[in-house]
């Protein structure tokens, strides 16, 4: 036999490749994508500031641009999750990077324009709306499919450690998205670099997904995974539901602020370190990293070394992120804005797998659904008030943050007045409860 023949042979014969590998493969593909859009993300945000400078376009609306994109997200996210069922997992997963990968390169089309002055700030700030906005139409398809790509892979037993290493891809995220971006800044594409990076990023990543990632269909529910009908509450709307609307209420309040206190970042750290844009964003990526490590403290030690009831993550949240915006508020330099940024990142890390496990916990596996989509709507909505603070930031400085510390201490006291929250799951929240809430740091709102 000649050695094609061999060599043919040996291959042809070959035992199919093991369930457990192409399931790792898989998985760590979905990290790659996760990773990806959350880097371009908040690497995107962490530049934003330093764009709307340059090119004259007044602070509240370069926070507007992340609104409108927030907003469409939270619109399209359950018309997505329901297609991923009727035609797939890795379909819709294409289409979320396609939309990532199109909203880049119209992005850093549109700022490339503003910096050479080739239209008017408000025209700019116009088509860089509706840039981004295709973002949070299309892009918002891949969060919901990859989440449901977990399920369909994972037992019970194992999703624990799948899911855990999915969200992780998030908060790597807001580590490295910062950083990548300052090195993209380059002197031919100036502040569009890091969106025309990303986006030949994302469309590799396209690419390794299109040829090996398989595909997946939602799997049957397992023996005993379903809890009891609840006939009275199937149909009931979570916004009137009295048991998930606390849950809610903290959510869109803690979120709001959370999301003000990231846009506003830039826009304070420029003012604060007296320098150009371009020359603070070294001080913007500090400090955001720094933030970013808090919050991966966070959620990958203290909830799970405490064993943090989401009660217990409702309180120290609010109580931390109050205390971090009352420092930003009168932050007399840098590096005590760093630091009182960081103790409010911690704070957040913990509002936000107290409100969605709590929310989660209070239902049946029934409703699971429909509390996530609540849950998401939320985390989406928030972002359409950060211009708010803004406008306060304009007029007095420490205005925004003090606000932000009154509605804190304001949802602390909450959380014990209210009988919902007050007992929100009094055991510890197991560790899928807590890692499927971090999961929720993916969408738009948290960007």
């Amino acid at each position: 036999m000649n050695a094609p023949a061999t060599l043919w042979s040996k291959f042809r014969d070959r035992p199919p490749a093991d369930k457990e590998q192409i399931r790792k493969r898989a998985f760590a593909i979905l990290f790659v994508v996760s990773v990806t859009m959350a880097v371009g993300n908040n690497g995107m945000q962490s530049v934003l500031p330093a764009i709307g400078r340059q090119i004259g376009i007044p602070d509240p609306m370069v926070t507007a641009i992340y609104s409108l994109s927030a907003l469409l997200w939270a619109l399209s996210s359950p018309f997505w999750a329901r297609a991923s069922d009727k035609r797939g997992r890795k379909p819709l997963i294409l289409v979320g990077l396609g939309g990532f990968v199109v909203s880049m390169v119209a992005c850093g089309a549109v700022v490339s324009a503003g910096a050479r002055h080739l239209a008017a700030p408000v025209i700019i700030f116009v088509f860089f709306l509706l840039a981004r906005a295709l973002f949070g139409t299309f892009g918002s398809a891949s969060n919901p499919a990859s989440q449901a790509y977990v399920a369909d892979q994972t037992t019970r037993e194992q999703r624990t450690q799948s899911m855990s290493t999915l969200a992780g891809a998030f908060g790597l995220g807001t580590i490295f998205g910062p950083l990548l971006a300052a090195m993209f800044v380059l002197p031919i594409v100036g502040l569009a670099g890091p969106m025309f990076a990303f986006a030949i990023i994302a469309g590799l990543v396209m690419l390794a997904v299109m040829r090996w990632l398989p595909e997946s269909r939602p799997k049957p529910p397992e023996t005993g995974d379903a809890a009891p009908i609840i006939e009275t509450t199937k149909s009931r709307s979570p916004w009137v539901d009295k048991r998930l609307r606390p849950f809610l209420v903290y959510g869109f309040l803690s979120s709001t602020c959370q999301t003000a206190l990231i846009q506003m970042l830039g826009f304070l750290i420029i003012d604060k370190v007296h320098l150009s844009p371009l020359g603070a964003l070294d001080y913007i990526k500090m400090a955001m990293m720094t933030g970013a490590v808090a919050g991966l403290l966070g959620q990958w030690g203290l909830i799970r070394m405490f064993r943090m009831s989401p009660r217990d993550l409702l309180r120290w949240g609010a109580g931390l992120g109050c205390a971090g915006s009352l420092i930003m508020a009168f932050a007399p330099d840098y590096w005590t804005l760093v630091i009182a940024y960081t103790v409010s990142s911690l704070g957040f890390s913990l509002t936000r797998p107290g409100f969605t496990a709590g929310a989660s916990l209070a239902v049946s596996q029934t409703e699971q659904a429909s509390a996530a989509g609540a849950i998401a709507a939320v985390n989406g909505l928030n972002v359409i008030l950060a211009p708010l603070f803004l406008l306060l930031y304009e007029q007095i400085h420490a205005a925004p943050f003090l606000v932000s510390a009154t509605m804190l201490a304001g949802l602390l006291i909450y959380t014990i007045a209210n009988a919902a929250l007050r007992n929100a799951s009094e055991g510890a929240t197991s560790e899928d409860e807590a890692t499927d809430s971090l999961l929720e740091k993916g969408d738009e709102g948290a960007v």
